[in-house]
């Protein structure tokens, strides 16, 4: 993960957001103390759309979560 000063980001948003199409993550540091304010993530990690691998059964299976589901991954995960 990358850190970056607002007057940067501010500069060079067109390059940032290509990295952010990249896959990169990016806090964003605010002031003096450069305090952690933000984070910009790639829009498919934010909206959890990542496609999980389903191990051996992959490409031989399928599964849908629907989004009235009530388990949140980790609980799902350490189950």
């Amino acid at each position: 993960m990358k850190n970056m000063q607002v007057g940067y980001l501010k500069t060079h948003f067109s390059d940032v957001i290509e990295q952010v199409i990249g896959g990169e993550k990016i806090t964003i540091n605010y002031g003096r103390k450069k305090e952690k304010v933000a984070v910009i993530v790639p829009y498919p990690e934010y909206a959890g759309t990542k496609k999980r691998a389903i191990g051996i059964m992959e490409k031989k299976a399928s599964y849908r979560i629907r989004d009235n589901f009530k388990m949140s991954d980790e609980e799902l995960l350490d189950s």
